[in-house]
């Protein structure tokens, strides 16, 4: 697999850790009335409690802190940065699993960015237990996924092509090695990470990952305008190679540089963020506001608040 290759060094590459108790919200604003909600983080992502340079770098980019000061209690827990769903969905079970515990929370909301979402369903519809008890269909009642490869991203599968399959392990190994470096955890799997967001991966996964009756589903997306290297730095030299794999996989050009724009609507589709007029786009990092990177160019407090309110109204 390639997929890898190219996620791992165009992505974050940053760390992962873990936060139990605590993260409670304010007792006034206007999601006093929500249920908890948890932040879900993406390949080579983290929990930005306890991430890396002593919580410098913010996956979330205090998204978790202003939804607390409005109201409600907010978990952003770590999982393997590169691995495949079962072992992440666990992994994220036993922290909300015992995190509730610790609060006395019985339902959640589930919020989870582009493999994050991945990992949300797989443990909804599997019924991932964490190791305090509490079984995730039987305690979240709404998942949101925000820029979620739901059927996969083309260029990874265009990628394929390009390392010979003899090639595969070595790299896979390497990678491994390299990942476990960086995050200080000998876990990682980037071959199993890459094949859960090909296209090929995500319709297996689709069709052994009914939604779960009693859940609710929401998902929002975003996509860049202009791939200009000043707003896009990262993202915008992917783009060009996402919208030829959307062409080629019948997802179309639109995509956030990383993911198509059609592959991130599942359930009911809410659209994305309201953008300024000096904006081109909002890319996969900045629906984040990966190190505060998206607030300079869309309204992120909103956008998110609106989420939140919509999971609380459907709760």
């Amino acid at each position: 697999m390639t997929k890898q290759f190219t996620i791992f060094v165009c992505a974050f590459l940053l760390s992962s850790g873990a936060v139990f108790a605590g993260g409670g919200g304010s007792s006034s604003g206007p999601l006093v009335n929500s249920h908890p909600i948890v932040l879900g983080h993406g390949i080579l992502g983290f929990d930005d409690s306890n991430g890396p340079a002593a919580g410098l770098l913010q996956y979330w980019g205090d998204v978790d802190q202003y939804l607390r000061d409005e109201g409600v209690a907010v978990l952003t827990p770590g999982k393997t940065a590169a691995a495949g769903l079962g072992l992440r969905a666990k992994q994220q079970a036993d922290q909300i699993s015992y995190w509730m515990a610790a609060n006395g929370f019985s339902k959640v909301n589930y919020f989870g960015h582009s493999q994050g979402g991945l990992d949300g369903r797989y443990m909804i519809t599997n019924n991932t237990c964490g190791a305090s008890g509490y079984c995730m269909r039987n305690v979240v009642r709404s998942i949101t996924t925000i820029n979620t490869p739901h059927r996969g991203s083309p260029v990874g599968d265009i990628a394929l092509g390009v390392i010979p399959n003899w090639l595969e392990p070595f790299l896979g190994t390497v990678l491994d090695a390299l990942a476990g470096l960086l995050f200080s955890d000998n876990q990682q799997d980037v071959l199993a990470m890459a094949d859960t967001l090909t296209v090929a991966g995500t319709s297996i996964f689709n069709a052994n990952t009914p939604n779960v009756s009693g859940v609710k589903y929401f998902s929002y997306g975003s996509y860049i305008t202009i791939p200009d290297l000043i707003q896009h730095p990262i993202m915008g030299l992917l783009t060009p190679a996402t919208w030829a794999g959307g062409l080629i996989y019948g997802q179309g050009g639109k995509n956030d540089g990383i993911v198509p724009y059609s592959s991130q609507k599942w359930g009911t589709w809410k659209g994305g963020p309201k953008q300024r007029w000096n904006t081109a786009g909002v890319d996969h990092l900045q629906a984040t506001n990966f190190q505060w990177g998206g607030q300079f160019w869309y309204d992120v407090e909103g956008y998110y608040l609106k989420m939140a309110k919509n999971a609380m109204n459907n709760q």
